[in-house]
């Protein structure tokens, strides 16, 4: 399996256009940074620094990509600052010139703030469904610019209620979860993504899994994939923040829950939505070889993953 994603990968990355096409209904990863990207604003740690930063591949916000050719159709995760390159990946990807809908987490900047390319701006588009929880909906409705995109046309919002399965056509269904997480302006979800043939878990953020009333490993177990909150690594990558302000899971903490699981469970482990100091972003890391070696996966920019 990791043999298989790295050559997807690589075509993707290498190659400059995706094959989704051919893989039938899939995911494919278009960014794996925390809200802030990377670099970061204002960061001058090695992680952001480099002697040649014209070289420095493009690390995108969190966002999927879904794709199925059948129906004509594509999806994204997320409205991230980084929304036209990957709108347009997902154009190599799949040949579509636009999404066919938007599916929103919550209300922080990484997740949504793309939106504003949407208005007249830039693509002035013609009225991309934006599918987005009550809280969610109302926000974008009442508040400023984003209610511009309602009012003229560019944005169609498409209520969605937990725990009940969107249809996307007759192989594809987005179910969103609540989540504990930061609610000053949206509730947050994650989303079960269920095709023809496996389905994927996507929880970019959430508070500390014991916050939460779910059993995280049933979900694991009920799924193929599962892209799970990895802001941060460790609690020495926080020194420069009160840590009590952000109390997302630490990987370390993930795979010392997770260290039970079966093999066959741990595989199905993607961390995701990486901070800028996390050292998993770096594949040659100390940290990323520990994951690896303790049988859980990094999501990577380009992976594709057959639905």
């Amino acid at each position: 399996m990791r043999r298989l994603l790295f050559l997807v990968w690589t075509s993707l990355v290498l190659g400059g256009t995706a094959t989704a096409q051919q893989e039938g209904v899939s995911l494919i990863v278009l960014g794996t940074v925390q809200d802030g990207g990377l670099p970061h604003i204002g960061c001058q740690r090695a992680c952001c620094a480099s002697p040649e930063p014209e070289k420095m591949a493009p690390r995108h916000v969190v966002c999927l990509g879904l794709s199925d050719p059948a129906q004509g159709t594509s999806y994204l995760f997320e409205a991230t600052p980084d929304l036209g390159a990957q709108m347009d990946a997902l154009h190599r990807a799949t040949g579509l010139p636009l999404p066919s809908g938007i599916f929103l987490t919550h209300a922080h900047i990484g997740h949504y703030s793309g939106l504003q390319f949407l208005g007249r701006e830039a693509l002035n588009a013609p009225g991309i469904p934006v599918y987005a929880m009550p809280r969610m909906s109302r926000f974008l409705r009442r508040n400023g610019p984003w209610r511009q995109l309602v009012s003229a046309g560019n944005i169609h919002l498409a209520p969605l209620k937990d725990g009940k399965a969107a249809s996307l056509g007759p192989n594809l269904k987005v179910t969103p979860v609540r989540v504990p997480h930061r609610d000053e302006y949206s509730e947050t979800v994650g989303f079960l993504i269920a095709g023809p043939r496996k389905t994927a878990l996507f929880i970019p953020d959430i508070d500390k899994w014991e916050r939460w009333e779910t059993d995280i490993e049933a979900h694991i177990r009920a799924v193929d994939y599962a892209f799970l909150d990895a802001t941060f690594f460790d609690a020495s990558e926080v020194g420069y923040r009160d840590i009590s302000e952000i109390p997302h899971p630490f990987v370390s903490e993930s795979m010392a829950r997770f260290a039970r699981l079966p093999e066959a469970e741990k595989e199905k482990v993607f961390f995701i939505h990486m901070n800028h100091t996390n050292p998993l972003l770096d594949p040659e890391s100390e940290a990323s070889k520990a994951v690896e070696a303790a049988g859980f996966h990094i999501a990577r920019q380009g992976q594709v993953f057959r639905l």
